[in-house]
């Protein structure tokens, strides 16, 4: 298993692996032939970026049977999803902040996002498994009141990718077992979600492979696996929302009204 992480630190952005408190500093590509230059930095010592770019994220709407369950709605037939802008990524530890344009509610929604390592398309679920660079966890932020606001057309890109609706991170880690690991949200110290990842419907190589069928997958891609029961509004004026998914790490955002 290997931790994945971008940082900036003296006006500078780099990436490397996480060795304990240590990072030590490659150079290329994170995703093709990247090189150790022998150099470390503390964590403690930089800030943390969203560990990669990606040309496009998906995000997965009613991927979860209990989720289903709980809505009385059918479980799909083949993954529902959305494009989320690249411009909603923010960083781990960043402040997001709800757009003065927009008065309505606000919802974090903690999940496993997927990041694709190389490029994928129309691909098995055996090539999709090992086209996966590895995991991360991800904020799919929604502005909840837009989403069915116009009756004949529902706005999920417009609620799903405002300006820094999109944390992921702190890290990319590889050689991970979604089947085995639970996704907590904790919303201002009390826990609101705790649900198993072994529950998705399309589960992590199966998506990848049918995504790739209908859009070429590139390196760095984000897919954000969609989320289960216990998605709730942000109400405070200030918000601590910490994702956990034990074995990859903890994404910590302040939500600001």
């Amino acid at each position: 298993m290997t931790t994945w992480l971008r940082f900036a630190a003296d006006g500078k952005t780099g990436f490397g692996t996480l060795q304990g408190d240590t990072i030590a500093v490659n150079e290329g590509c994170m995703f093709a032939g990247a090189t150790a230059t022998g150099a470390t930095v503390k964590l403690a010592d930089v800030a943390l970026e969203a560990p990669c770019a990606p040309s496009k994220i998906i995000a997965l709407w009613n991927n979860f049977h209990e989720l289903a369950a709980k809505l009385k709605v059918a479980e799909p037939a083949e993954p529902l999803y959305l494009l989320k802008a690249t411009t909603s990524v923010s960083a781990p530890g960043s402040v997001v902040r709800r757009p003065a344009s927009y008065e309505g509610k606000t919802v974090y929604e903690g999940e496993l996002g997927i990041v694709i390592g190389t490029t994928l398309t129309n691909v098995s679920e055996a090539e999709a498994a090992a086209g996966i660079f590895g995991y991360t966890v991800v904020n799919d932020i929604t502005a909840a009141d837009i989403l069915n606001r116009d009756p004949t057309f529902p706005q999920w890109a417009r609620a799903k990718g405002i300006d820094g609706y999109g944390p992921f991170g702190p890290w990319i880690v590889t050689d991970f077992d979604p089947a085995a690991a639970r996704v907590r949200t904790i919303l201002n110290g009390q826990e609101r979600q705790n649900y198993p990842l072994a529950d998705m419907i399309f589960p992590p190589a199966l998506l990848v492979s049918l995504l790739s069928k209908e859009m070429t997958l590139n390196p760095g891609d984000l897919i954000a696996c969609g989320t289960s029961v216990g998605v709730g509004t942000m109400k405070e004026p200030t918000n601590t929302i910490e994702i956990e998914i034990a074995g990859i790490g903890t994404l910590v955002n302040t939500f600001v009204q």
